[in-house]
């Protein structure tokens, strides 16, 4: 499947599954957009894709800032000349019980993972408006699906981007598309 000609921006492409997923494009021939907070992470690899013959740009986002998504959806627009999908799929998951009292980390996963996920979404619908077309992928959890102790707050946090995902699906019109995707376990540094 080639997706030649296709530009994707791409949260939390630094690592685990935005890395995989922005080096899997850019192999079919998307021009991928990465974002994510590390930024020295970020040029090593957009120097790796475009050293194998990728197209590839970075800009440093941290997803809970509005301004950073907007920034980012701008850089595939202003580099290649639109954007046809993004993946937002930055995420953070500590653990613990809720008795712990951890509320930071609570605050913490309520900002990235889901209002970074909505700020993605706000970010990309203009564009994907104007183009008449675009596809808001989001990355959601299986966690969200079977509910394990010590993960509540992470599960809800992924269950209200399922909420918003299909809540978006359903508001879509022909021209938009709107897909979650449910990994489980996965062998990443995910924390």
């Amino acid at each position: 499947m080639t997706l030649e000609g296709k530009v994707v921006a791409i949260t939390g492409a630094s690592s685990g599954i935005g890395r995989a997923t922005a080096t899997l494009l850019a192999n079919r021939g998307a021009a991928v957009v990465l974002g994510a907070r590390r930024e020295p992470v970020l040029e090593q690899l957009v120097a790796e894709i475009t050293a194998e013959g990728g197209k590839a740009a970075q800009k440093a986002t941290d997803v809970r800032r509005r301004a950073d998504l907007e920034a980012l959806v701008e850089t595939a627009v202003q580099r290649f000349g639109r954007l046809d999908a993004i993946v937002n799929n930055a995420g953070i998951g500590p653990i613990s019980r809720f008795d712990a009292l951890r509320v930071e980390e609570w605050d913490a996963m309520i900002d990235v993972n889901l209002r970074g996920t909505l700020y993605g979404i706000a970010a990309a619908l203009p564009v994907f408006a104007r183009q008449d077309c675009g596809h808001i992928i989001n990355v959601v959890s299986t966690a969200g699906l079977k509910i394990l102790p010590t993960m509540g707050v992470y599960a809800a946090t992924k269950n209200a981007v399922r909420t918003a995902t299909e809540a978006l699906r359903q508001e879509a019109g022909p021209n938009l598309r709107v897909t979650e995707v449910s990994p489980g376990m996965v062998s990443t540094n995910f924390t």
